[in-house]
């Protein structure tokens, strides 16, 4: 296939998996025992000024929708004001978030250390980046960003305006060039990354709240001075594998409070809302760096797709391969 016959494929695919990501991100709040004006059905998590890392912290949203997958609610729009990103270049990349006004946004909540946290995903999932932009006075946030293949990307800004609830928005990038869409990477509990190595225990269930337990380890010993990221000695995203819908997550416990240790095990309550495959992903810093481990859990009883047949020869023709 020729180059342009491969960027007209692309362009059509990014028709259809664009088309198929429209949904509602919805606002949240702690899990466990929350208020009760905030204690509703969680599916997708993000972050809330109240959320804290304490008993079985997780996020909770105040209905049965996921976030991420929509650029606007309530009135807030992500808006990506860097239209151009080449492979393997970096790029200052710039977004504002308009309010019910309309105008850029410069009143934000600080969430687990930062006013804003912005998360960069392949649609196939095959890179992930966490990092956090700075405002300038107008509302404009910036951040240098490196996407590292030709493909289609998804944006998330999590954050909460100051007097509203946390809200996660997503706006679709795309970096021009060559692409290929790579399946989902195999379902895995361990991932090692830079000579560490990170096991995940526990099962995802749908609609209930599951403990997910990651232990760190390095050249075969348990890491146990784990270092602060983000309030917490672990940050950790889901991803739905079908439509990215976004769930954000922290651990059960926080620094300093007399009880959770600095590794080697971090533990998660999450709840996914939905049947299928999901990719974790976990930040953790030791040694002054932050590094990333990724994982692909499914939750619940998936379909079995059947084996393919061969699809029989239409009576009456021959078989040659041929077709009228």
């Amino acid at each position: 296939m020729n180059t342009a016959m491969k960027l007209g494929s692309y362009a059509l695919g990014l028709a259809v998996v664009f088309g198929g990501a429209l949904g509602v991100g919805k606002a949240v709040g702690p899990v466990g025992t929350p208020p009760a004006e905030d204690h509703a059905a969680m599916t997708a998590p993000t972050a809330s000024a109240s959320a804290g890392h304490g008993e079985h912290t997780t996020e909770q949203v105040k209905d049965d929708t996921p976030g991420g997958l929509q650029v606007s609610e309530n009135g807030y729009s992500l808006n990506p004001l860097t239209t151009t990103i080449k492979p393997g270049e970096p790029t200052e990349f710039r977004f504002a978030v308009s309010g019910p006004d309309g105008k850029p946004v410069t009143d934000f909540q600080v969430e687990h250390d930062k006013k804003l946290h912005l998360i960069v995903a392949a649609r196939d999932l095959k890179t992930f980046q966490h990092v956090h932009p700075e405002m300038a006075p107008d509302g404009v946030w910036s951040v240098k960003l490196t996407l590292p293949e030709a493909g289609p990307y998804r944006a998330f800004a999590d954050f909460a305006p100051t007097g509203g609830s946390g809200l996660t928005l997503g706006a679709d990038l795309s970096v021009a060039g060559d692409y290929r869409p790579e399946a989902l990477p195999q379902e895995s509990r361990s991932a090692t990354v830079d000579g560490y190595e990170v096991t995940l225990d526990g099962e995802l269930t749908p609609g209930r709240s599951s403990k997910l337990t990651l232990k760190v380890s390095k050249d075969g010993e348990p890491v146990t001075d784990l270092q602060p990221y983000l309030g917490a000695y672990g940050h950790l995203v889901a991803l739905r594998a079908r439509d990215l819908a976004y769930l954000h997550v922290h651990p059960d416990g926080e620094p300093g409070d007399g009880r959770t240790k600095a590794g080697p095990e971090i533990v998660f309550y999450a709840e996914v809302p939905s049947t299928g495959d999901y990719r974790l992903f976990l930040d953790f810093q030791h040694e002054g760096e932050v590094r990333t481990a990724g994982f692909t859990v499914g939750a619940g009883e998936r379909p079995q797709v059947p084996a393919s047949e061969p699809t029989p020869t239409p009576s009456g023709h021959n078989d040659d391969g041929h077709s009228h």
